[in-house]
């Protein structure tokens, strides 16, 4: 009996321990996330989407051991709401948000909306915004001598340190959680007054607001890029050493290859096409310093790292002189930043994560930056409801290559003019007026050139253009196939009544859901009423 004893305490001191190893045993690690934002990079702009003018050795390593994407697109061709889109896995145009936000003007989010950073925060990640914001500030519009709120903090992020704007207008300072780094009561921001800050081509706005002096020294153009990229890697590697064992995603949004194009001095020189390619270069770098920190934390293996543009490459002096020096900022893509045309939002999209993404694999199938804040969720286990994302979808299968079909079909994507609200559906775009609905300048060599007129120095082919103008008999609005017509060579609208119509009344019920188009959008009214002021 003795012995029957102790065989029944042994097979329960067993089963316990079983069943306790059994509770315990860790589940697999959810992955790191680091996506990368570049500013006004092309579809052209690096040696791995066929630039021969420039070298982008660390991206292109990137690409060769993940996924890149040939038919991905921002959600606008602007970046404010191109922005606005990425985070909150919502069109802009559900906002009528269709221009660029100045750094005056408040948030474009609402905090009680969902957004990348909240949705991974709620999963357990540790949440960080590193670069530009450009979503717009405060209620009403941000006082920089207070707490700079509502921003990226209310929006689910742990930590931030930003520019506000954009790093071609003011103010010229950084901003670290809610207060500007450097920032001396005794010494406050006056609005007005001329700002201590380095003068550059393309670079304005040096009047709009001054004082603060040892915060705008801060802010020295050249050392921008580095900056960033030393705040992310010191965050990435905080989170490392902290004992808590949290995945952690970093929004890291360069300020590169917005203009003016200051490159650090070890880069200036390097390209075949001026300060633009030198831009692009420091870019290249600044990817290569992530992708090694990760590496020396022993995160490679572990992180899942997505590499983008805000929107297509801008035809501004600098992208003028690249196009001169041979360089195709979007490739064979018509259109520029800000235009409907391809070439205004088809941007690079790179993804690699080891274990889970084929190395070296190109995919053509469409994707959005819409999608992504589904994507993470799937990955971090989050569930979605409609009303949280109503227009990004998971591309999780897309990502691991498990889908032989495009996940989706249907995209609206918005350029600089609400009149020119594409819409893509399968291999045809469907846009509703004439020429880009971008910059409209006529002059080669204006800041602001665009649209049809760029045709006189790009030298590239459209049917409703001859002699970089519309013609007059050009068909009211644009129909192409893309699968058969990638660069937009040939208008087919007059030739596909049919594919028109059932683009246009998918236009028609998006634009029935936001209101008439021409009135001013919930931001554009505040924009407008802070500027007043």
């Amino acid at each position: 009996m003795k012995t029957i004893n102790l065989l029944l305490t042994l097979t329960a001191f067993l089963f316990t321990l079983f069943s306790i190893s059994c509770s315990t045993e860790k589940e697999p690690d959810l992955p790191n996330i680091v996506l990368i934002n570049a500013d006004d990079l092309g579809y052209g702009d690096l040696s791995c989407y066929g630039a021969t003018k420039v070298s982008t050795p660390n991206i292109d390593r990137l690409a060769s051991n993940g996924v890149s994407f040939t038919d991905a697109h921002a959600a606008a061709a602007v970046c404010s709401p191109s922005r606005y889109g990425l985070l909150t896995g919502t069109y802009p145009l559900r906002r009528n948000f269709w221009g660029a936000l100045g750094g005056f003007d408040a948030l474009s989010i609402d905090t009680n909306q969902v957004t990348i950073a909240s949705v991974l925060k709620d999963a357990g990640y540790s949440t960080a915004c590193v670069g530009k914001w450009h979503m717009g500030l405060g209620v009403d519009k941000p006082d920089y001598n207070k707490p700079i709120k509502p921003g990226p903090l209310e929006l689910g992020f742990d930590y931030a340190y930003y520019i506000p704007m954009v790093n071609s207008g003011p103010p010229f300072v950084y901003v670290e959680n809610h207060v500007v780094d450097g920032y001396d009561p005794a010494d406050p921001f006056v609005l007005g007054q001329k700002s201590v800050t380095q003068k550059w081509p393309a670079k304005g706005g040096y009047t709009a607001i001054g004082g603060a002096e040892k915060a705008h020294l801060l802010y020295e153009d050249e050392k921008v890029g580095t900056t960033l990229k030393n705040k992310a890697i010191e965050w990435m590697k905080k989170m490392d050493a902290n004992d808590e064992d949290k995945p952690f995603f970093l929004y890291l949004a360069t300020t590169n290859i917005h203009h003016p194009f200051t490159p650090a001095p070890q880069f200036k020189g390097t390209s075949q096409c001026g300060r633009y390619g030198d831009f692009i270069h420091e870019l290249d770098w600044i990817v290569g310093e992530v992708i090694a920190a990760l590496e020396e934390m022993g995160e490679t293996e572990n992180t899942l790292v997505v590499f983008t543009s805000d929107n297509g490459g801008m035809f501004n002096h600098g992208g003028q002189d690249a196009w001169k020096a041979g360089h195709k900022q979007n490739g064979d893509l018509l259109g520029f930043k800000f235009g409907a045309w391809e070439g205004g939002h088809r941007v690079p999209m790179i993804a690699k994560w080891p274990g889970k993404i084929t190395a070296n694999r190109t995919s053509e199938h469409l994707i959005s930056q819409i999608d992504l804040l589904a994507t993470f969720a799937a990955i971090a286990d989050r569930p979605l409801s409609k009303e949280e994302c109503p227009d990004g979808i998971s591309q999780l299968a897309e990502l691991k290559g498990e889908t032989k079909e495009p996940l989706r079909d249907l995209l609206m994507i918005t350029p600089n003019c609400p009149s020119h609200l594409i819409v893509r559906k399968g291999d045809w775009v469907y846009i509703p007026a004439q020429n880009s609905g971008g910059f409209q300048s006529t002059e080669i060599g204006s800041h602001s050139f665009g649209g049809a007129a760029t045709t006189k120095l790009t030298h590239q082919v459209n049917s409703d253009i001859e002699d970089g103008k519309i013609k007059a008999d050009a068909p009211p609005a644009q129909l192409y196939n893309l699968k058969e017509d990638p660069y937009q060579t040939i208008n087919v609208y007059t030739q596909n009544s049919d594919i028109v119509g059932e683009l246009d009344d998918i236009l028609k019920q998006y634009r029935a859901e936001i209101g008439p188009y021409p009135e001013l959008g919930w931001i554009h009214k505040k924009v407008l009423e802070n500027r007043k002021k």
